[in-house]
């Protein structure tokens, strides 16, 4: 395992023109549990090394930190993202949860169900206005991790409701939609009135993509191989709101996972998109060639 680098002050590493404003850091004090959503990504890792920096700084227990990874399934998480993301847990001593969306194997028992199948079963990808890809793989398999934690909490001897801090690596830079978004809130649909109270926090919601990778090579923490293949994120493998140029890339990269995907959108009988298909996208990283090294748009969203 790495050793980890002590923390160094953000404000050294970036001009003071480039940054925004960054919104208010809660009492990590206050919290029995903060719970870090990880993917994996450059993102994450950054907020991860803000979160264990100021849980150092304000004297709270790493026990305490629990980080989470909701996984995607095989043919849409970019190869060794599940075993990087529990890396990034591990370089801080932290505990790591892998949760995942769970449904009936017809046998009475349960199986996890990746987001392949999951489209396939809803017979439609998703789309910007229905991201069923969030609330059903992510958002709905991280609350039930509330759920258990808050019950461990209660088994501990804590009395009343179990405060839970919810950490997302979501930046302004981003999209117009998180641009839009508190960088700390109250979250009363994780919340409910007797069990459990949730706040939100988005410690990097300020930074910009440079800060990011500049904060992942302070701290040490080895980077997806996605990003020197070209890739500006490392999201689902064929995520519906990326450009057409990263989505050309990633088939270029995973041409038997595109290959399944094409017969996956051939049997439901439904576009990838309304202005792209997955037939028009492997077409595309065919003619471009493996060797391809035309730049690749970063996406909004």
């Amino acid at each position: 395992m790495a050793t980890r680098k002590a923390p160094a002050a953000q404000c050294t590493l970036f001009a003071p023109e480039l940054a925004q404003t960054p919104g208010p850091v809660p009492d990590l004090t206050a919290y029995h549990w903060i719970v870090v959503s990880i993917s994996g990504g450059a993102v994450s890792q950054a907020a991860l090394d803000v979160v264990v920096t100021e849980a150092d700084r304000q004297g709270v227990p790493l026990t305490r930190i629990v980080t989470v990874f909701a996984d995607l399934g095989e043919d849409d998480e970019h190869p060794g993202t599940p075993e990087l993301a529990a890396e990034h847990a591990a370089y801080y001593g932290l505990r790591h949860e892998r949760v995942f969306r769970v449904v009936d194997d017809g046998l009475g028992g349960k199986v996890q169900q990746g987001l392949a199948d999951h489209i396939e079963d809803r017979r439609m990808w998703p789309d910007s206005k229905r991201r069923y890809c969030t609330s059903d793989m992510k958002r709905g398999p991280i609350w039930k991790l509330f759920t258990r934690l808050a019950a461990e909490a209660h088994e501990a001897g804590v009395t009343g409701k179990v405060r839970i801090l919810d950490v997302q690596d979501k930046r302004a830079q981003e999209s117009p939609e998180r641009r839009k978004m508190a960088p700390f809130t109250g979250n009363e649909r994780a919340s409910n009135l007797t069990v459990r109270e949730v706040n939100t926090w988005l410690p990097i919601h300020h930074w910009l993509k440079e800060q990011v990778f500049a904060r992942c090579a302070q701290a040490g923490t080895r980077v997806h191989p996605a990003y020197a293949a070209g890739l500006p994120r490392v999201s689902c493998i064929a995520c519906v709101l990326a450009p057409k140029s990263a989505l050309v890339r990633a088939a270029q990269l995973y041409p038997a996972v595109f290959a399944r995907k094409l017969a996956q959108e051939q049997r439901m009988g439904h576009t990838f998109r309304v202005d792209l298909s997955i037939a028009d996208i492997i077409a595309a990283a065919e003619a471009a060639g493996p060797a391809d090294t035309s730049p690749v748009e970063d996406w909004r969203g």
